[in-house]
């Protein structure tokens, strides 16, 4: 070749070499757009012309534990930062979901299903409108007399009645007097920058998106039942006998673990002030939803932590249990240790609520400032659920994720708060067993296309261990292996630096992106590329081993960290750790120069919990 054409050649290769390097990331025409809008912006943070839509709700709701029918009077200052006239308000009401006609992934019995939601009364701006809700699924739409114009607000409110359904799921009766009472009120469904109203029917599966509201709420229960609920609990001296209402206050200030209310105090109805009715009054603003419980007979044990060492912020640590639960003596102990450890460790951001309960149930579910948790009969596993349950604060409440589309942005952190706060809770063995045993083994053992789907693939488009492995495992996965990648305290700036710019707000998948490559300095497309929107797996393989060099091939294709264990002929060891910047220039094979001189004899790799789907050929040996 001519030196001319040689250099050519070597500047082309180059560019195209950083290119690669440089990759831009698959986008959806929609999101495009947001981003030409300047309501996102390309350094991660929210752009100059971001907006969000915000309501206020005013709420007196009833239960009546005879009928189970659940009772509201509501009234929504609905406010549109939007540049759009909105000629429609879609209405979102979870609870349908029990009504046989709306869609669901699976079958479910007689118990489960209900005649949904009733509204008696809407009136919208002053003006009445004449809306039968039976014909609404989880959404319904109302075409509005005179749009909400844009940067402006409206009243409306609401008469409604629903049944809880008899047999539990998120919500509805867990015994006879016993209830959890979520998605118990109709709300105005999201309207955003990147997809206008959200009208994606909810399922048994997906998960939710919600504005973030403020919310002042009544619940008017019989005497002798005790209301849980999300937000600040404005009036204990008017439903409370006074020395309960004096447990609880004295529970706001110590470390000391009290029982609110025992089993024979319940069964004497001691508790609650003997009107036949007693109306709990609580409070929440900046917040995405709020949901309660309620019981006559639940034990009531309660403490507080401090979640910001700065300021010396408490948050009150709750546990509302049946005498049968087993797994719930130990609650208010176990949130008081995660509260601390997720505030001050992993993500290290002060617990951003003023309470925490855990509420005896059925569904192993989130809420804000609650989780709905079964009694499984084994204390270590239903503490590792609550901690699952309880991380979620930051992800999807603390950050507003649309977790209907992009489940792997709640739950997979979720489960990797849940795998860092196993290593401190049960040592790093317990820990990676467990993660191994629950959150990749099954991924790794099933075959299936669907298991390996990009992860970027919305949340509504897979199912079953598909969905499960994308939004859990999978996910996680991405996560910790940026955690290697990045180093603790990089990682850690570059997670707040995400979290920061979108506290209160709703990040899509590309703000992430954008954010961490921002924060750490890096352009990490590469690596989220090759994470997040390919239909890699896990598997390595020792491909050749040659005068002390190692070429280990990535069949599977994730960028992974991995040691590599080798053994020399004088039967000595060395444990050599690769990040997955290994894999930056070529995401298909690595050559590994070993610094010792010595002859090898063997070589193992090692993903620990980066679990191998062929582990056979990840050993090499010179006999």
């Amino acid at each position: 070749m001519k030196k001319g054409l040689f250099y050519l050649a070597s500047i082309t290769f180059l560019f195209l070499a950083q290119e690669s390097f440089a990759q831009e990331l698959y986008m959806p025409r929609n999101i495009k757009q947001a981003y030409a809008k300047g309501t996102r912006s390309t350094d991660g943070k929210p752009g100059k012309n971001y907006w969000q839509n915000h309501g206020k709700y005013t709420m007196d709701i009833m239960v009546d534990p005879k009928t189970r029918l659940v009772s509201g009077t509501e009234t929504i200052v609905y406010e549109n930062n939007s540049k759009d006239s909105l000629k429609n308000l879609v209405v979102r009401f979870v609870n349908n979901l029990h009504k046989p006609s709306s869609p669901r992934g699976g079958s479910v019995s007689n118990d489960f299903l209900s005649e949904g939601l009733t509204i008696t009364s809407l009136n919208i701006a002053g003006q009445a409108y004449k809306e039968d809700a039976k014909g609404w699924g989880t959404v319904g739409n109302v075409k509005l007399m005179k749009p909400i114009a844009p940067n402006s607000k409206t009243t409306i409110t609401i008469d409604w009645n629903y049944p809880l359904s008899k047999e539990s799921g998120r919500e509805g009766q867990i015994d006879e007097t016993t209830f959890f009472v979520a998605y118990s009120y109709p709300r105005v469904s999201v309207f955003d920058d990147y997809n206008g109203w959200d009208r994606l029917p909810h399922t048994d599966r997906q998960e939710f998106y919600n504005d973030f509201n403020d919310y002042s709420f009544s619940v008017k229960a019989p005497k002798n039942y005790v209301v849980y609920a999300t937000g600040d609990f404005l009036n204990p001296d008017e439903v409370l006998q006074p020395e309960f209402s004096a447990r609880l206050k004295k529970s706001y200030t110590t470390d000391e673990i009290l029982h609110i209310a025992n089993e024979q105090e319940l069964k004497s109805g001691v508790v609650t002030k003997q009107n036949d009715w007693n109306t709990w009054k609580f409070e929440a603003k900046n917040i995405t939803d709020v949901c309660f419980g309620l019981s006559d007979h639940y034990l009531w044990d309660a403490s507080s932590v401090v979640v910001d060492k700065k300021t010396n912020r408490r948050a009150s640590v709750q546990a509302a249990y049946d005498i049968k639960g087993t797994d719930f003596v130990d609650s208010v102990k176990n949130n008081q240790f995660a509260l601390s450890y997720f505030s001050h460790s992993w993500p290290g951001v002060p617990y951003p609520f003023s309470k925490m309960t855990a509420f005896q149930g059925f569904a192993d579910m989130e809420y804000p400032m609650m989780c709905n948790d079964s009694q499984m009969g084994d204390p270590v596993f239903a503490q590792l659920v609550q901690d699952h349950e309880v991380a979620h604060t930051y992800f999807p409440f603390y950050m507003g994720i649309n977790e209907t589309r992009y489940a792997f942005m709640d739950e997979g952190w979720a489960t990797t708060f849940e795998y860092l706060i196993g290593i401190a809770e049960h040592g790093k063995e317990s820990a990676d067993k467990f993660y191994k045993d629950f959150r990749v083994k099954g991924y790794i053992k099933d075959p299936s296309a669907e298991e390996d789907q990009p992860i970027i693939s919305m949340s509504t488009q897979v199912s079953g261990a598909g969905y499960g492995n994308n939004s859990y495992g999978k996910a996680s996965l991405s996560y910790l292996a940026l955690k290697d990648l990045l180093g603790d305290d990089l990682f850690k700036k570059s997670l707040h630096a995400y979290m920061d710019n979108w506290n209160g707000k709703h990040p899509i998948p590309w703000d992430y992106f954008n954010s961490i490559n921002t924060a750490s300095g890096k352009n990490l497309n590469w690596f989220f590329n090759n994470w997040f929107f390919t239909n890699n797996y896990l598997d390595l393989s020792v491909k050749k081993v040659a005068k002390n060099v190692v070429t280990v091939a990535n069949i599977g294709g994730f960028a992974v960290p991995f040691d590599m264990i080798v053994t020399y002929t004088d039967n000595t060891t060395e444990t050599i750790h690769h990040t997955p910047a290994v894999w930056e220039a070529n995401q298909k094979l690595a050559t590994i120069a070993v610094k010792n001189s010595k002859p090898i004899k063997k070589v193992s790799l090692d993903g620990g919990i980066f679990m191998d789907a062929s582990p056979l050929d990840n050993n090499w040996s010179a006999n």
